[in-house]
């Protein structure tokens, strides 16, 4: 049992009821542009995780996070659900900047290789996604998680379900 003096952190975050209406006006990549250009607050679990978005393309998309000890899991390094949660994002805003005002989209699956270890000493992580196919129906996309030097952490596939009105 260990001595130390406790951690502690926190966050805020704003109301994500309004940001959410106002998408539903905006085609993918304009509400994804927004959120870039802070237009738009950023969705909770971005503050909560410590994670934003860099970049954004029709198809394309970039998010950049600082893991910390907090993210850490029992066996002393970064969980892999906070790489899942990068990868997940990336695919799905990607799929997400392709899509016409008023029509969503929810993962079908999301599959995750695990490639290296994550500590809070590995720095800066960039995560990329990006679409493999586009469609009406399904989209497939896949991304990568990787450190500053652009070495591979974890990768993932996704297919996407489009949610028509």
């Amino acid at each position: 049992m260990t001595t130390d003096t406790p951690r502690t952190r926190s966050f805020d975050w704003a109301d994500p009821g309004p940001p959410l209406a106002a998408s539903r006006g905006l085609d993918g990549l304009s509400y994804l542009r927004a959120l870039l250009a802070e237009e738009i607050p950023p969705p909770p679990v971005s503050r909560l995780m410590n994670f934003w978005m860099v970049a954004v393309e029709p198809g394309e998309v970039v998010f950049e996070c600082e893991p910390g000890e907090y993210h850490y899991n029992p066996l002393g390094m970064v969980h892999g659900g906070l790489a899942c949660t990068l990868l997940d994002t990336v695919v799905g805003c990607a799929a997400h900047s392709t899509l016409p005002a008023g029509v969503g989209y929810t993962s079908i699956d999301l599959n995750v290789s695990y490639l290296r270890p994550i500590l809070a000493t590995t720095g800066l992580l960039r995560a990329r996604g990006r679409v493999v196919k586009g469609g009406s129906r399904v989209i497939f996309a896949e991304g990568v998680l990787e450190d500053a030097a652009g070495t591979a952490l974890a990768t993932a596939t996704s297919s996407l379900l489009v949610l028509r009105p």
